[in-house]
């Protein structure tokens, strides 16, 4: 099921972390604290890793789409050693 904006304002945190996914890996962990983050699961080199992209409201859903796009990518092996861990660190910085 994909999140909405709608969807995502109506979500209410308990006492555990839950994890609401939306696809292709994405998800939106909400936070026993109130804070709500997406997150990408993938796999490299046959390890599971997980990448943060960013808190709710401040990163958008069209936003992640296209860092979960690119994320995909840079996970195939032949693409790079590191990693979308990586890769995402290098294209943050200034």
């Amino acid at each position: 099921m994909a999140l909405t904006d709608i969807s995502i304002r109506a979500l209410v945190h308990g006492d555990k972390p839950i994890k609401k996914t939306d696809e292709k890996g994405l998800f939106l962990l909400l936070q026993p604290s109130g804070g709500k983050l997406w997150r990408f699961k993938y796999r490299f080199n046959g390890k599971e890793k997980k990448l943060g992209l960013g808190r709710y409201p401040d990163a958008s859903l069209m936003a992640l789409a296209l860092d979960q796009t690119s994320a995909a990518a840079l996970a195939q092996p032949a693409y790079s050693m590191a990693g979308p861990s990586l890769a995402a660190c290098l294209a943050r910085a200034p």
